[in-house]
């Protein structure tokens, strides 16, 4: 997933097959771990699944490119059930990773896939998006410094 930006409707759906631990016989990994026991006294496994459960996490959640945006996050190996696992992705994904998303057999997976697609491909009503976005003038009025109520430099979007 490195790299790669799928505009609108081009990416609707990552699937997260296994968990993307480190090639654990690396010198330098081997290294950086006899560090963060000696000095920090973190183990060895928990860092693992730390780094793991990252780097999953950044994958899976390129599919989500904005705050208008949806996408599926389907994680198919049975270790993130672990909750050892599961509670180590971060909040924007846990908060939709319930007990009903849990373990589901390919055609309870593909019967809920569905039903979120379709309801996701529904037009947005825009005066319910004015209420969640923020206007120009009400960014430009945050970006501005308190001392000198001038704006601070921001990058322009490109459109």
């Amino acid at each position: 997933s490195e790299g790669i930006n799928f505009d609108r409707h081009y990416g609707r759906a990552v699937i997260m097959f296994g968990v993307p631990f480190q090639y654990t016989l690396s010198h330098i990994l081997r290294a950086r771990l006899e560090y963060l026991q000696t000095q920090y006294q973190i183990r060895e496994q928990d860092f693992l699944n730390f780094d793991a459960l990252r780097q999953a996490s950044q994958c899976v959640g390129r599919v989500i490119r904005s705050k208008i945006d949806y996408g599926l996050m389907i994680f198919a190996d049975t270790r993130y059930n672990r909750h050892d696992k599961r509670t180590k992705l971060p909040k924007w994904i846990l908060q939709f990773l319930g007990d009903g998303q849990l373990n589901l057999s390919t055609d309870t997976a593909i019967g809920q896939v569905k039903h979120f697609l379709r309801i996701m491909a529904q037009p947005v009503d825009q005066n319910s998006l004015k209420e969640v976005l923020l206007t120009v003038e009400e960014v430009e009025s945050m970006l501005r410094c308190d001392n000198n109520d001038a704006p601070l430099p921001i990058a322009a979007a490109e459109s």
